[in-house]
């Protein structure tokens, strides 16, 4: 029995593709992180964190929402980053029952650092692209942004 797709072609399902193309993505991101011996997704919060704290403090969930990442897997990473001494948890100026997240010294010279590794990664593995580079990544703008209610069932 063959499997019952819609699609004639594993290479007509966007859902795969996206699957191999992130998988292939992630791959070349761990090669250009492991220098800085940090995960993409220590680097991703350690990076957002350092971008929202020029606002002020920033929550905990402010930050996985902003990366869009689990809230159990975001503190847990913290944890780590923590134990690190790249974050720490200051007491919320303004919510007494709330902890800030913030970047240390050394955490924002890491992610300055990192971020010209990740960008000169991306740069290289989006240069297929050319100068469908700015549609490709509005598609991926108007992906993010769907609303639970546009999704199908």
């Amino acid at each position: 029995m063959s499997l019952a797709s819609r699609h004639d072609s594993a290479d007509d399902s966007p859902g795969l593709l996206l699957w191999q193309v992130t998988n292939r993505w992630q791959a070349a991101q761990r090669t250009a992180l492991k220098p800085f011996d940090i995960t993409h997704v220590q680097f991703v919060l350690l990076a957002t964190l350092t971008y929202l704290e020029t606002s002020g403090p920033v929550t905990q969930k402010a930050l996985a929402d902003m990366a869009a990442t689990d809230p159990m897997m975001t503190s847990q990473v913290l944890r780590t980053l923590e134990s690190r001494d790249l974050v720490h948890r200051p007491p919320h100026p303004t919510d007494r029952r709330a902890r800030a997240v913030a970047v240390t010294d050394a955490g924002r010279a890491l992610a300055n650092q990192a971020v010209v590794a990740v960008e000169a990664c991306d740069a290289s593995f989006f240069a297929v692209l050319g100068d469908s580079l700015p549609a490709f990544t509005g598609t991926l703008r108007t992906l993010r942004t769907r609303t639970d209610g546009d999704r199908p069932g």
